[in-house]
């Protein structure tokens, strides 16, 4: 049990040096990206479709650690693709900090 242990927060420390919020420009794409890509499974409105509901209910109690490994990594055996090839660890945490903040859906 506790190699299981060292190896999760192993796997966390590259995540501990994640650099400051993309600028604008950048949380634009990334908004797009929530709402288009990660809204063809989960729902438009993060209510859940294909994929689970990703309201701040939804994610309570769930370590933020836990999504952005979860978004980085995608969950082998489901439709959770990784994004970590495609994204920054800045950019993830952006996103994972954007949907536990309930900013995810734009009226």
């Amino acid at each position: 049990m506790w190699r299981v242990i060292a190896v999760c927060a192993l796997s966390l420390l590259p995540l501990a040096g994640i650099a400051g919020a993309p600028d604008a420009a950048r949380q634009a794409e990334l908004r797009h990206l929530l709402q288009q890509d990660c809204g063809s499974c989960h729902g438009l409105t993060m209510k859940g479709g294909l994929g689970p509901p990703l309201l701040p209910r939804d994610l309570a109690g769930k370590p933020r650690e836990a999504l952005l490994l979860t978004v980085r990594n995608g969950r082998p055996g489901t439709a959770m693709p990784p994004w970590g090839p495609l994204l920054s660890d800045a950019d993830i945490a952006w996103l994972v900090d954007v949907l536990l903040a309930g900013d995810a859906v734009t009226p």
